[in-house]
Formats: structure tokens, C-alpha cells, sequence
């Protein structure tokens, strides 16, 4: 307990700063945090980090991740999907090189796991980036879904949790504590859309509360899945006590992508 206590207060040390700032620190923030991501994909998978493949998927989880601005230098028709689909056959054209050491399964879970992780964390600083008046309410807005989610089912599932939710893939998890969760989550969430500057309708944005609630927690049984097929307790241990940044941000990378697009960002 007491190392768990100790990264989480690190961790918000380092963390609520460059959510406050925003800018370019949060952009190498949601950039370190996607790469470490993928790097989890990797060790989950018992692949060295030192390859080929690694470097192609970190760049293609990259491409994702960073702001669109960063690609200005390139020709008017090309775009990041360029980029991403140039790094896309290069990852293809490894499994010949390789003589099948990567295989076409192994390129399709780097491809897939790029654009969860990339596009998850590239809405963390484009939400924060969005408006100087309201970026960082609005990126609020999702981690108190999230946050007050996650904290509600797991107190509310040990208080009064008897059915199982879905016992195979997370055994602890149970429908008291997740209907619960949402219904806890609307409630903070409506409180604090009407005390926070997030602009936006506030009815909406109360509605999209219950929805992404689900998401979020649709996120972390997700994680539980690979997980659980992967045959490992953390995604990594960057974070003592804690796990890794995907055991972290599961639910995150579900609800940021729809936060952004509720947004209109």
C-alpha cells in the first residue's frame, strides 16, 4: 500500500502540472505515454524491444499520437494516413524479411494496437489543446467520468456486488458495482459540469455522462481480455504498485476518442 501511495502521488506531481500547462508538454506527455503503451504490447507479447518491427509500430503508434500540425512539412495530399499506411506496409514487407520470424498475426496486432494507443493519447493533448478557455475542463470532464467510474465499481461492487459481471475475462467485476458506477457517475458528473467552465450544452453533455460510463468500463474489460490471453497480471511495471500505462488508462482511451468527438474537436 504504501508504494502504491507513493507512485500515485509522484505521478500526480508530474502529471497535473502538464495537464495545466498543456501546449507542447502535453503533447511529449501523451507521446511518452504512447510509446510506452506499445512497448507494453510488445513485452506482453514476449517480443524484444530492440527490432525492426518494434521501431515500425512505435512510429506508426507515434504518427497517431502526436498533433496534426506536426505533419505540415509533408506534400499537400499526403496526411498522416499516408504516413501510417507507408508504416503499415513496411511492417508487411518485415514478415518476408524476417522469413516469417514476425508474422502476419503478430503485424496485425501491432497495426491494431497503434491506432488504440496513438489515437487514445492524441486526444489527450487535443482535448487540453482544444481552447484556452476551455481545454482543460473539458479533459476533466472525461478523467471525472473515468476516475469516478472506476472508483464506484470497485466500492460499490464489494459493498453489494453479487452477480458476476463477466467472471471469465474479470472475476472480481460485478453488475451491482457497474450499474452502480453509472449511475454514481452521472450524478458527480452532473455536479461538475454545472461548477466547471467545459462549455457545450450541459444537458448533453449529463446524457453522454451514462454512455460514456459504459464505454469506459467496456475500455478496462478490454485490457482484462488481452490480458487474460497474454497470460499476465500488468500490462508492465512502470508504475509500481500500479501496473502499466495501459493498466492505467484503459478505460481513458475508450472514452477520449468520443469526448473529442462530442467536443467537435
Amino acid at each position: 500500500m504504501k508504494q502504491r501511495v507513493i507512485t500515485a502521488v509522484v505521478a500526480l506531481l508530474i502529471f497535473i502540472p502538464v495537464l495545466i500547462a498543456g501546449g507542447m508538454w502535453i503533447d511529449w506527455l501523451a507521446a511518452f505515454l504512447a510509446a510506452v503503451g506499445i512497448s507494453e504490447v510488445f513485452l506482453m507479447k514476449k517480443q524484444i524491444l530492440v527490432s525492426v518491427d518494434f521501431t515500425l509500430a512505435a512510429l506508426a503508434t507515434l504518427t497517431w499520437t502526436v498533433p496534426n500540425s506536426f505533419f505540415g512539412f509533408l506534400p499537400p495530399n499526403w496526411s498522416k494516413w499516408g504516413v501510417f499506411y507507408a508504416l503499415v506496409m513496411l511492417l508487411l514487407t518485415w514478415t518476408v524479411l524476417s522469413k516469417n520470424k514476425t508474422t502476419f498475426d503478430d503485424i496485425g496486432v501491432y497495426v491494431l494496437s497503434s491506432l488504440y494507443i496513438g489515437t487514445g493519447f492524441h486526444y489527450l493533448a487535443a482535448i487540453r489543446n482544444s481552447s484556452p478557455a476551455h481545454g482543460l475542463w473539458r479533459l476533466l470532464f472525461a478523467f471525472v467520468v473515468v476516475w469516478t467510474t472506476d472508483t464506484a465499481a470497485y466500492m460499490v461492487g464489494r459493498k453489494i456486488g453479487k452477480h458476476k459481471l463477466w467472471p471469465v475475462i474479470s472475476p472480481n467485476k460485478t453488475w451491482e458495482g457497474s450499474i452502480g458506477a453509472v449511475i454514481i457517475a452521472v450524478i458527480v458528473t452532473a455536479i461538475y459540469v454545472n461548477l466547471a467552465p467545459v462549455g457545450g450544452n450541459k444537458t448533453s453533455l449529463i446524457i453522454a455522462s451514462f454512455f460514456l460510463s459504459i464505454v469506459g468500463q467496456m475500455g478496462d474489460l478490454v485490457e482484462s481480455a488481452y490480458k487474460r490471453f497474454y497470460g499476465v497480471k500488468d500490462s508492465g511495471k512502470i508504475l509500481p504498485g500500479h501496473g502499466g500505462i495501459l493498466d492505467r488508462f484503459d478505460s481513458t482511451l475508450f472514452v477520449l476518442p468520443i469526448v473529442a468527438l462530442i467536443f467537435g474537436i
